[in-house]
């Protein structure tokens, strides 16, 4: 917690800094429900975070992914993908629990066993075979089901598209993940291979991205506008647990990651 305390303050620090966006009177009904709809109230502060995120992403995130397509082939990027997912098995699974989702659940755990025995670790997803499709889950969205408000819309440089409720959700999940703990408390071996895992997931993330983002960059007049709604949107058809493969949400680097699709 002593770790996290100089990151949040000066995380606040900055949000005070920022300013907010200016909300519409009264007497611009358009104007303020627009503005209640993006949930936006520090966009001068997002837009900022993600002038650096964009920076970052232009120079690091966006060229190492390319570099990472070009040496590895699918096949062996699909397999890498099914080992990530599978190693964030744990964590979906204690929020399957903690929603009262006992099918999914089960769905998790049967998904797990298969995937680490026949699946060799995970590198094949055999249990789709099975009948047992992936799924994502992650503490926000635990939050969200529980009850709790997402709070304004937040961009944070490699995260990306956020907001209060997924950020310490986001938090949780690592300090949940048996992994965090095997790694914090191994040897110098352990902790490489942790950073290894770290690595790949982030490229793993940011690789099945290139075309879309390269898109949204192209085509849209107010890209971050697009990646804003595009977050919102896709985190509500979490919420409500929508179908479909766990994807990356749009524009995001390490935070994508932890939904990364377990595609071939």
């Amino acid at each position: 917690m002593r770790s996290l305390r100089r990151p949040l303050l000066v995380l606040a620090g900055f949000l005070a800094l920022a300013g907010c966006a200016t909300r519409p009177p009264a007497s611009e009904p358009e104007a303020l429900a627009e503005y209640e709809q993006t949930n936006d109230p520090l966009e001068p502060f997002n837009r900022t975070m993600y002038a650096v995120h964009d920076g970052i992403d232009t120079v690091l995130l966006r060229p190492a992914a390319q570099v990472y397509r070009f040496i590895i082939p699918q096949p062996v990027r699909g397999g890498i993908r099914n080992v990530l997912a599978n190693l964030r098995s744990p964590v979906i699974l204690l929020n399957d629990g903690l929603q009262g989702e006992t099918q999914r659940f089960g769905t998790t755990l049967g998904r797990f066993l298969l995937n680490t025995t026949l699946g060799v670790g995970g590198i094949f997803d055999v249990a789709k075979d099975f009948g047992l499709p992936a799924h994502g889950e992650d503490f926000g969205q635990t939050l969200a089901v529980w009850g709790v408000g997402e709070g304004p819309y937040l961009f944070l440089p490699v995260l990306g598209p956020s907001n209060p409720r997924d950020l310490a959700g986001f938090g949780v999940d690592i300090a949940a993940n048996p992994t965090t703990w095997v790694i914090a408390n191994g040897n110098d071996t352990v902790q490489t291979l942790g950073y290894v895992q770290t690595g790949l997931t982030v490229l793993d993330a940011r690789e099945g991205l290139i075309e879309t983002l390269d898109s949204v960059k192209e085509t849209s007049l107010d890209p971050y506008a697009t990646l804003r709604s595009a977050y919102r949107q896709r985190r509500q058809n979490d919420i409500r647990n929508g179908g479909g493969q766990p994807s990356p949400a749009l524009g995001t680097g390490l935070g994508a990651g932890v939904q990364a699709p377990a595609r071939n």
